[in-house]
C-alpha cells in the first residue's frame, strides 16, 4: 500500500514527459475561495514556506504537488547534523520543466513558481490551465499528491480580467469534475458555512460527498462564545469524508517569518488545551489532516488502479493498431529492396482502383455512393434524366414546320406531307441529344478521378511524391481516354442524324400517325359540335316564329306560335352541322336584295328532313354520318379538291341526289321589314369558320402529323442512344483505365533515378510516427509501473 502514492507519481511523471492526459490518475484537489488559507494549509503540510504570497489573486496557475517521504537514512548527511538542522538540508525540490535543476532553498522556490507563472500566464493577473509541475521530498512529509487551484474569486479587483470568475470556475470544475479526484473543500471558520463555495461547487459534482473532505481553516480567529463543533462533527453540512479543523498562521507570523514547526506546535496546544475543541483534537491539526489524506489517497488508488491498468492495455492496443497505419520504419538502403517495395506499392494501387470499381473494395463507405455504384447511378438516373428532359418539339413552332414542309416542295404543290421535311425537321432534334451525352462522359471523368485519389494504402500516403506522381500518371490516362470517349458519342449521334430510318419496327409511321391524328380529331370534332350545338340552341330558342314547309325552309317574322319548333329545348349536333353548311354554301345577296344563286336542299335522299311536329331534327346530310370528316381528309390528300382553300362547291359535293329543290333565301314581314334566320346562322357560322375553316385544318393537321412522327422517331433514338453511350464509356474508358493502369504506372515510376526521390518519406508523418511511437513506449512503461505496485 505504501508504494501506491509513488506509483501513481511516476505515472504523472511519465505522462506529462509527453503531454498526455488521457489518464484519469487519483489525485487530491485542494479548492477554496481566496484568502481561505489554502497556500497555509498546503505549507502547513509540507512544513515549509515556498508558494508566493500577496495581494489578490496570487495563484494563478494549477499547481501539481508531489510530496515524497524520503526517510533519513538515504541521506548521509543526516547522520552528521542534527535533527532540526537536517530536515531542512534533507528537503529538496525539483521542477519537471527544471528535470537537472535541484532546489535546496524553498525561497528560490517561490521564485520560480513566479517566474514560470508569469512567463505563461503573463503580468495581468489572469489564469491559464497548464499547470507547473513540483515534487518535494523530505523525510517529514507523507506521500501525497496535491493540485492547489487558483482561488475562487466574485469580483475583478485592479488589473485583473473581468470575467476572472468564470475562469477560475471553470478550471476548478475541469479538475474535481473528474471521477479520481478527491475534493478538499477549504472554508474559512469566520465566515458562515453556508457560504462556502468550495462546498457548493464540490456539491455540484459530487452531490453524495464520497470524495469530498471538509477543512475549517482560522478556527483560533471565530469571535468568543462561537466554535465550529457542530461543523466538525458534521451536524451542520454532513459529509461522507467528514471535516478537519486546523489552525494556520496568522498573517504576522508570515511577515515575521515564524517557523511553521513552530506553529505546528502551537495549533496541536490550542486544540488540547481548548475546552470545546480538546474532545475531538484527535481528528483536529495538520498532522491528522495529512495522516487522513494520505489513507484516503492510497485507499483510492488501490480502488482505482485496476481501472487504470485496464484503460492502459486499451491504450497500448490502440496506440500499436495507430502506429502500424503508418508503415514501418524505412531502414532499407539497398535500391533493390527500394524497387521491390515501389513495384509493391504500385500493384496495390491498381488492384484498390480496380477493386473499387467492381465494388468489391475492403472498405467501403456507407454515407455515400463512390465507385462502380456513383458510374451505376450517372449511366441509369443523371444521365437517363437528362434525356427525359429533353422535349423533341419544344423549339419547334406551327411556323416553323409549315415552314419546313413548302421549303422542302420547292415551286410545287404538295398533295401529302413531304418526307423531306421530316427528316429536316428531326435532325436537329436528334442533336440535342448530344449534350447529355457528353455531361455523362464528363461525370464519369470525373468519378474515375475521385476513385483515384481515394486509392492508395496508408503506406502509399507516406511517400507524398511518389502518391503525387501516381496521380499524375492516371490524370493523363484519363485525360487520354476521354478524348475518344468523347469522339465516340458524338460519332453515336452523327450516326442517327445520317440515315433517318423510317422503317424502323417501332416508328408508328405515316398510316399509324393518321389513325392517332384521326381519333384525336374526331374528339375534337364531337367537343367543338357539342359547343356549337349549345350556342345554336341559345339562339334558336331566342326566334320568335318559325314556320316549316314540305318544299322550303322558310322562318316567318309573322308566323304564329304554333309553328315554332319548341317541342325540345335541345338540338341535334348532325342539325347543327347541316344548317351550317347550308349557310355555307348559300351566295350572299346582292345589294338590290336578291339572290345571285338559289340555295339547294336534297329531299328525296334527305330521311331527316322532316315537316313540324314529326320529332327529326332539321338539316341536311351535308355532315351527317362524318361526311364532311371524310370530304377533309380528301382534300388533304388531293383527291378532289385543291389546296390553299380552293374545294368543291355545294352543288357539285351533291351530284347524285334524287332532286334538288331552290330555296328562296328571301323573308318578308307585313311590315315590310326583311330579315333572315340564315343571316343569323352566317354570322355565328363566320366567327366559327375563321378558326375551322379547311386550310387552317389543314395547316393543324400537318403540324400535328408531323410532331407525332418526329415524337416517335426521337423515342427510338433516345433508346438508343441511352443504350450506347454507357456501354461506350465503359469501354473506351473505364476498362481501359483498368487494364492499363498497372503497365503505365510501371513504364513512368519504375526508373533507377526516380526510385530514391519518389520513397522519401513526408517530414510531418515521419514526426506523427515518432509520437505514436513515444506514447506506445510510454503506455508499456505505465503498464510496467502498475504491475509492480499491483
Amino acid at each position: 500500500m505504501d508504494k501506491l502514492i509513488p506509483t501513481v507519481n511516476r505515472l504523472q511523471d511519465v505522462f506529462n514527459t509527453v503531454g498526455q492526459d488521457q489518464i484519469d490518475l487519483p489525485q487530491i484537489v485542494v479548492v477554496g475561495s481566496q484568502s481561505s488559507g489554502k497556500s497555509s494549509v498546503l505549507e502547513n503540510l509540507v512544513g515549509r514556506d515556498f508558494l508566493p504570497r500577496g495581494n489578490g489573486i496570487v495563484t494563478r496557475r494549477p499547481l501539481v504537488l508531489q510530496l515524497v517521504n524520503v526517510p533519513r537514512s538515504e541521506n548521509p548527511a543526516s547522520e552528521a547534523a542534527g535533527e532540526d538542522e537536517s530536515a531542512g538540508s534533507e528537503t529538496r525540490a525539483q521542477f519537471l520543466h527544471l528535470p537537472n535543476k535541484v532546489f535546496t532553498d524553498m525561497s528560490e522556490v517561490r521564485k520560480e513558481i513566479e517566474r514560470e507563472t508569469d512567463r505563461l500566464a503573463g503580468s495581468n493577473k489572469g489564469i491559464i490551465k497548464t499547470p507547473i509541475h513540483l515534487r518535494i521530498s523530505s523525510p517529514n512529509v507523507l506521500n501525497l499528491t496535491l493540485v492547489d487551484l487558483p482561488g475562487i474569486t466574485k469580483i475583478p479587483v485592479g488589473d485583473q480580467p473581468t470575467d476572472i470568475e468564470i475562469q477560475t470556475r471553470n478550471l476548478v470544475l475541469e479538475y474535481i469534475t473528474k471521477p479520481n479526484s478527491i475534493i478538499v473543500a477549504i472554508s474559512p471558520a469566520n465566515v458562515d458555512i453556508v457560504n462556502s463555495e468550495s462546498l457548493k461547487m464540490a456539491r455540484e459534482v459530487d452531490p453524495k460527498g464520497s470524495r469530498t473532505i471538509g477543512v475549517v481553516t482560522k478556527i483560533d480567529l471565530m469571535d468568543r462564545g462561537t466554535n465550529s463543533l457542530d461543523i466538525l462533527t458534521g451536524r451542520v453540512y454532513p459529509l461522507r469524508l467528514g471535516f478537519v479543523g486546523v489552525v494556520n498562521r496568522s498573517q504576522e507570523d508570515t511577515l515575521s517569518s515564524k517557523p511553521i514547526a513552530e506553529s505546528l506546535t502551537a495549533e496541536v496546544e490550542f486544540f488540547r488545551n481548548h475546552p470545546v475543541y480538546r474532545t475531538i483534537q484527535q481528528h483536529c491539526g495538520t498532522p491528522n489532516l495529512a495522516k487522513v489524506l494520505n489513507q484516503l489517497l492510497m485507499h483510492h488508488i488501490y480502488e482505482h488502479l485496476p481501472t487504470i491498468k485496464t484503460k492502459i492495455n486499451a491504450l497500448i492496443s490502440q496506440t500499436e493498431q495507430e502506429l502500424s497505419s503508418y508503415g514501418r520504419m524505412s531502414t532499407d538502403s539497398d535500391s533493390i529492396s527500394k524497387s521491390s517495395r515501389l513495384l509493391k506499392l504500385i500493384t496495390l494501387f491498381a488492384t484498390e482502383f480496380q477493386n473499387s470499381i467492381d465494388g468489391t473494395a475492403a472498405e467501403m463507405p456507407t454515407t455515400e455512393l463512390c465507385g462502380g455504384a456513383r458510374l451505376y447511378y450517372i449511366f441509369n438516373d443523371i444521365f437517363s434524366s437528362g434525356l427525359d428532359s429533353v422535349n423533341p418539339t419544344a423549339n419547334l413552332s406551327n411556323s416553323d414546320i409549315r415552314t419546313a414542309i413548302r421549303n422542302s416542295t420547292g415551286p410545287r404543290a404538295s398533295l401529302f406531307v413531304p418526307e423531306i421535311a421530316f427528316q429536316l425537321l428531326v435532325k436537329p432534334q436528334i442533336k440535342s441529344l448530344e449534350p447529355p451525352a457528353q455531361r455523362c462522359v464528363q461525370l464519369a471523368y470525373e468519378e474515375l478521378m475521385k476513385i483515384g485519389l481515394s486509392c492508395g494504402s496508408n503506406e502509399m500516403r507516406r511517400y507524398p511524391r511518389l502518391h503525387a506522381k501516381v496521380m499524375e500518371v492516371v490524370s493523363d490516362l484519363l485525360r487520354e481516354r476521354v478524348g475518344p470517349t468523347t469522339a465516340y458519342v458524338e460519332s453515336l449521334i452523327a450516326i442517327e442524324r445520317a440515315y433517318i430510318n423510317t422503317n424502323h419496327p417501332d416508328f408508328i409511321g405515316g398510316p399509324g400517325a393518321l389513325s392517332d391524328l384521326q381519333r384525336k380529331l374526331e374528339r375534337r370534332r364531337k367537343d367543338t359540335t357539342r359547343m356549337r350545338a349549345r350556342e345554336v340552341t341559345k339562339t334558336i330558342h331566342t326566334s320568335r316564329h318559325r314556320s316549316v314547309d314540305a318544299d322550303t325552309v322558310i322562318i316567318n317574322a309573322h308566323g304564329s306560335s304554333e309553328d315554332v319548333v319548341n317541342e325540345s329545348t335541345s338540338v341535334d349536333p348532325s342539325e347543327v352541322d347541316d344548317r351550317l353548311d347550308d349557310v355555307r354554301a348559300r351566295p350572299k345577296p346582292d345589294v338590290n336584295g336578291t339572290e345571285s344563286h338559289q340555295r339547294t336542299v336534297s329531299v328525296s335522299s334527305n330521311p331527316q328532313l322532316r315537316r313540324p311536329g314529326s320529332g327529326s331534327p332539321i338539316g341536311s346530310t351535308a355532315s351527317s354520318n362524318g361526311a364532311g370528316h371524310g370530304k377533309f381528309f380528301n382534300s388533304f390528300f388531293g383527291a378532289n379538291g385543291r389546296r390553299d382553300g380552293m374545294h368543291i362547291s355545294t352543288e357539285e359535293s351533291r351530284v347524285g341526289h334524287s332532286s334538288v329543290i331552290p330555296v328562296p333565301n328571301r323573308l318578308s314581314n307585313a311590315s315590310g321589314e326583311g330579315t333572315s334566320f340564315e343571316d343569323d346562322m352566317a354570322g355565328l357560322s363566320s366567327q366559327l369558320s375563321t378558326a375551322l375553316s379547311t386550310v387552317d385544318q389543314r395547316d393543324e393537321m400537318e403540324t400535328t402529323l408531323i410532331r407525332s412522327l418526329i415524337s416517335s422517331y426521337f423515342g427510338i433514338v433516345r433508346k438508343s442512344i441511352q443504350d450506347m453511350v454507357p456501354k461506350a464509356i465503359m469501354h473506351l474508358l473505364v476498362n481501359e483505365m483498368c487494364q492499363n493502369m498497372q503497365n503505365r504506372l510501371v513504364e513512368e515510376l519504375y526508373k533507377e533515378p526516380l526510385i530514391t526521390e519518389l520513397l522519401q518519406e513526408d517530414p510531418s508523418l515521419v514526426a506523427e510516427r515518432d509520437q505514436c511511437a513515444a506514447m506506445l513506449e510510454v503506455y508499456k512503461k505505465a503498464f510496467a509501473i502498475i504491475n509492480e505496485a499491483m
